[in-house]
């Protein structure tokens, strides 16, 4: 409140440019409603609170500065008589008005104070046109800025769907593959044992069979762990081939490559000879070995399934993840394995070794855990991450670190080595609408998007430098962001 309240003379007010081209009655309806205070150094209005008192600078100094990472950034500061602050919007029926922006004075300075509702009176009746062009400016484009985030929300469920769709579809399809293989070669199997019915194995025979399949399906776990390199598995086939080959097994070289992915070599292939040579039996080691490739195809085969089985869920489970489908919108959450889920399941298709984006990642592993929103900052970690690969022109180096920043914060680093920003479009970025894409291509929501989702769903801070080959968005996300209202 200012010091004291001093009666309003409209000829002072005339002199400011936001009155100019009122008549005489309408000035003095603004004098009859509001006064001249004084209000020393200090805050005068503070953002958040009931918007109740528009002010109007008629000398002095204020300072205006708006809250951002739980500081207060300071976005002007002036002397200029006619420069207004408070509720500048309680004519806009049906909303509950706050100050958007903190505003103190710096010396002594004079105020025109117009209580709200006086203000919102004598705009409806004086200006009727300009009040509804002005809300319809207001509550449209938030409307706007509302259906077009839906459509982006849409539009990353649809980004979601293809990325998934196209990454189901690998495992998806060696699973069916290992089936019908495992059905024709079950098929094979149910011919072998029409061999038992003819009495071709005995009994002492059809035990070390037995036994040699189970050793052979413990041998085919292990070779999951061996890693050969593809001239490694040439010589392997070569000399197998050659082993079998030399005791007159037919399809010898057809035998070797599965043998050999079973991890079999000639060592062990002697050990099963022996172990028939040592029965009396009528046993061939043609049979035998063939009943042998049977067994280990079969064990491949479900292999393959079951790794598919494995990658599917945990594509699923990123999925989920990214989501947040299971959980409340507000918990603890670890912020690198939200960024993974993002990438995972958004990019997995373009992000990582071998892929047109590599990625460098610097983790700072001791980062606490976040009270945060964590489908909200997917959807930014989203927009941020495709705005930087789109820059790239879809190939490069995306960088991502992370810090602590100060005792309460997290600092995050979404950087590509594109082009960069150009200087003049650096202060419009963040703004609705605003896109260097080309028409159709973007919304200019994005950008938007991850600024309200950081400032003021957090109550952290975002930022943006820019140099040709290193760009970088900087996120500050408080340790505890706000909880939900009850």
């Amino acid at each position: 409140m200012g010091d004291a309240e001093i009666r309003c003379m409209p000829d002072e007010l005339r002199t400011l440019f936001l009155f100019e081209a009122l008549d005489d009655r309408q000035l003095q309806v603004l004098c009859d409603n509001g006064h001249i205070a004084v209000f020393e150094p200090g805050p005068i209005c503070t953002e958040g609170d009931p918007a109740t008192c528009f002010y109007v600078l008629l000398d002095g100094e204020l300072v205006m500065s708006k809250r951002s990472g739980g500081v207060d950034i300071e976005t002007n500061r002036t002397s200029q008589r006619g420069v207004y602050c408070g509720a500048w919007s309680a004519y806009v029926p049906g909303e509950e008005h706050v100050y958007e922006a903190s505003v103190r004075v710096t010396k002594p300075s004079r105020f025109f104070v117009l209580d709200a509702d006086a203000f919102a009176a004598f705009m409806q009746s004086e200006f009727p046109m300009a009040v509804h062009l002005l809300e319809g400016h207001r509550v449209g484009g938030r409307r706007q800025r509302e259906i077009v985030g839906q459509r982006e929300k849409l539009l990353a469920l649809g980004t979601i769907t293809a990325g998934l769709t196209h990454q189901l579809n690998n495992p998806a399809a060696a699973a069916a593959r290992a089936v019908a293989d495992l059905r024709e070669g079950v098929g094979k199997m149910r011919h072998k044992l029409a061999m038992l019915a003819d009495g071709k194995f005995t009994p002492e025979a059809l035990r070390v069979l037995v036994s040699i399949q189970e050793e052979v399906a413990e041998q085919v776990a292990k070779s999951k762990a061996q890693e050969l390199t593809a001239l490694e598995l040439s010589d392997r086939e070569e000399q197998v081939g050659d082993w079998l080959e030399s005791r007159g097994i037919v399809s010898a070289w057809d035998y070797a490559p599965t043998f050999v992915e079973a991890g079999l070599d000639i060592d062990w292939l002697g050990r099963v000879e022996a172990s028939i040579d040592d029965v009396d039996c009528s046993a061939t080691l043609q049979g035998a070995f063939g009943w042998l490739k049977y067994t280990i195809d079969a064990e491949l085969r479900m292999n393959e399934i079951a790794d598919a089985s494995k990658r599917i869920s945990a594509l699923l489970a990123g999925a989920k993840q990214y989501s947040q489908m299971d959980r409340s919108e507000y918990q603890t959450a670890n912020v690198h394995e939200l960024i993974h889920s993002t990438i995972k399941t958004i990019f997995g298709d373009r992000i990582g070794k071998d892929k047109p984006v590599n990625l460098v990642w610097e983790k700072d592993t001791a980062l606490p855990e976040l009270h945060c929103y964590p489908g909200d900052l997917n959807e930014m970690w989203t927009n941020l991450i495709d705005n930087a690969i789109q820059a790239m022109g879809g190939e490069g180096t995306l960088t991502i670190r992370t810090a602590r920043h100060n005792d309460d914060m997290v600092r995050v680093e979404v950087c590509d080595d594109g082009p960069g920003i150009p200087e003049e479009h650096i202060d419009r970025i963040f703004t609705p609408f605003f896109t260097t894409k080309a028409f159709g291509e973007g919304t200019g929501l994005g950008l938007d998007l991850a600024r309200r989702v950081v400032v003021e769903k957090h109550h952290g801070d975002i930022r943006v430098e820019s140099a040709p080959g290193d760009m970088r968005f900087i996120v500050l996300l408080p340790l505890v962001a706000p909880a939900p209202r009850e």
